[in-house]
């Protein structure tokens, strides 16, 4: 069984095998650990039987009127089962007092996202790869 549920930094749930997947230089479990908890929000799904983290998804926010969603993952083995789906409703309707709930997704994710209710815009993006697994995360 999967249960959804804010992610919660004391309960200490070990990450299942697979987050970051074909990312040349992934986050550390430390650095992973910190981009949840200092989220504005960060909602996770946990396969009870096995006690992991199977999927997350994040916001950031400057908490008065602008969210955005930098990541939302499912570990394969639980991809095609709506699990992002429901982690992606939970923060829908966390975040649906704000003006302004943004992401970017690549274009072979855009109906997933439209099934929500959300809809294509533009934007642009940079992306320092060298960085990929994140500064410091002692700081």
């Amino acid at each position: 069984m999967i249960s959804y549920k804010r992610y919660d930094v004391t309960e200490e749930i070990p990450f299942a095998q697979g987050f970051f997947k074909g990312w040349p230089n992934p986050p550390s479990e430390k650095t992973h650990r910190k981009i949840l908890e200092r989220s504005f929000c960060t909602f996770v799904a946990v396969d009870e039987e096995k006690n992991e983290i199977v999927g997350f998804i994040n916001a950031i926010s400057d908490g008065i009127l602008s969210c955005y969603i930098p990541l939302l993952e499912v570990i394969e083995g639980y991809q095609g089962k709506r699990v992002g789906q429901e982690l992606a409703k939970h923060m829908l309707n966390e975040l649906q007092d704000f003006y302004m709930v943004d992401l970017t997704c690549d274009n072979e994710k855009q109906s997933f996202y439209e099934e929500l209710g959300m809809y294509k815009s533009f934007g642009m993006v940079q992306r320092n790869f060298h960085n990929q697994n994140g500064i410091n995360p002692e700081k």
